[in-house]
């Protein structure tokens, strides 16, 4: 079921990137022991490295981005720049899906 919820929560947050004048890079991208990063974008030459949160209920995704969670986005994302020799701007983003209402967090901090 979760995975399910997760996929749909990925279709909605790509068209939401995609009409809002993001490039998807890639989906789900797998950093070794290191993590995933759910989506990987850009725009106006900003590389973004973007973790999709969903919640159906009452419960509000951002509760979901944790300290360890964000990390191993930090981590992953630098395996990336890494791996595929980039040195270029980028950012860390949330996505929020609570239904269907999607909001783009930029460049989070905790």
């Amino acid at each position: 079921m979760s995975r399910k919820i997760g996929e749909k929560s990925e279709e909605l947050a790509t068209g939401f990137l995609e009409r809002n004048g993001f490039v998807i890079i890639e989906r789900n991208y797998y950093a070794s022991k290191l993590g995933e990063i759910d989506i990987i974008a850009t725009k106006e030459d900003i590389l973004h490295f973007i973790e999709v949160k969903s919640s159906y209920g009452d419960f509000d995704p951002v509760y979901n981005i944790t300290p360890s969670k964000l990390k191993k986005v930090i981590n992953s994302a630098h395996h990336y720049l890494k791996h595929k020799g980039l040195d270029m701007a980028f950012c860390i983003d949330a996505l929020l899906i609570r239904k269907d209402e999607v909001e783009l967090i930029e460049n989070i901090t905790l």
